[in-house]
């Protein structure tokens, strides 16, 4: 007669048999595959929610400043037209808006300008064009130049690296704001006589030497960090006992790596260009007459602030939430490269 023991060891040893038996054709269990650094990125960056919702203001300001020409034409005016000359009933006696708030209404939805009655909702629009314009490429300038300085500092060291560092300590205890005043007439005068009006073009690329001769070094400073940091790694000693020149060692090796405080950095600097745009047309040495600008239009309205507070009442929102929310996008940028920091 079989025992109770007897039988819990089979069974016990058929179910072993069973598990080790091969299963023929069953399909394998996949594998877990690893993410890239920009999935994972992307990934950190989605449950941002102050990041996605920011990185969705900041997409609208671009695209409705890029087809700033096509919402005027579907509206039905432009910036440049002196509405309240050709309808004298658009301003009082004092050269006011005569609608109450500013001219708001059907026909000017951010009213009109004192003074000229220029549509004050196509000057924001073409405002922004040129601001957003010109501070991009203000920013690619600065980018490139201080990543090209930083490199070389980080990467070659010694002599090379002590008067690069030099020539960035000089640059950054010069008074920008000062320096852009100063400078701004004199590169207008070179490429245009002084008798001669000055065209939009010289100043946007005056405003665009200035504003990267002076805003490179923050981007140097954390480039050339981030290569002394790198140098002396073993891929790098790899790269080098292998033959590779120091031009490939930059290209191949390094510039990879430093794409994140790059990206960062360039993120942080955009805003801040664009406040620095503002303040050289708020001071008359920027874009002027007729030309659409956002600090032009802050000059105009702290002119009449007191007869008409609304003028100023649109052009005011909109860069506040715009830096803000690229400020805001910048952080999220920054930590979602950096998994490790808190904001």
């Amino acid at each position: 007669m079989t025992s109770p023991i007897e039988i819990e060891g089979a069974e016990a040893s058929s179910v072993l048999d069973k598990e080790s038996a091969p299963q023929g054709d069953a399909p394998k269990p996949k594998e877990p595959e690893g993410r890239k650094p920009g999935q994972l990125m992307w990934a950190r960056f989605k449950r941002d929610r102050a990041g996605v919702i920011s990185a969705c203001i900041v997409l609208f300001f671009f695209v409705i400043a890029a087809a700033a020409p096509l919402i005027s034409k579907v509206y039905g005016k432009d910036p440049y037209t002196l509405y309240g000359q050709e309808n004298p009933e658009l301003l009082d006696m004092f050269t006011m808006p005569a609608a109450p708030f500013g001219g708001i209404d059907g026909d000017f939805w951010f009213g009109i300008e004192p003074g000229l009655g220029r549509d004050v909702f196509t000057q924001l629009l073409y405002g922004m064009r040129n601001s957003m314009a010109t501070a991009l490429a203000a920013t690619i300038i600065m980018t490139v130049l201080g990543v090209l300085i930083g490199l070389a500092g980080g990467y070659f060291g010694g002599k090379i690296d002590y008067w690069l560092g030099r020539v960035t300590d000089f640059f950054m205890a010069l008074p920008s704001q000062l320096f852009f005043v100063a400078a701004m007439p004199v590169i207008t005068t070179v490429f245009v006589a002084p008798d001669k009006e000055t065209p939009t073009y010289v100043r946007a690329s005056a405003i665009i030497i200035v504003l990267a001769f002076l805003g490179w070094m923050s981007m140097s400073r954390i480039v050339r960090g981030a290569t002394l940091s790198l140098r002396d790694r073993e891929f790098i000693e790899a790269a080098r006992i292998s033959g590779a020149s120091p031009w490939r060692i930059i290209r191949k090796e390094l510039l990879p790596n430093i794409v994140t405080p790059t990206l960062v950095q360039a993120t942080l600097t955009l805003p801040s260009t664009i406040l620095n745009i503002a303040f050289l047309s708020f001071v008359g040495v920027g874009y002027v007459e007729p030309t659409p600008d956002w600090g032009r239009m802050f000059s105009i309205g702290a002119n009449i602030v007191e007869q008409d507070p609304y003028y100023m009442l649109f052009p005011g929102v909109a860069m506040v939430i715009f830096i803000v929310s690229f400020n805001l996008l910048g952080d999220s940028v920054r930590d979602a490269f950096d998994p490790k920091g808190n904001r």
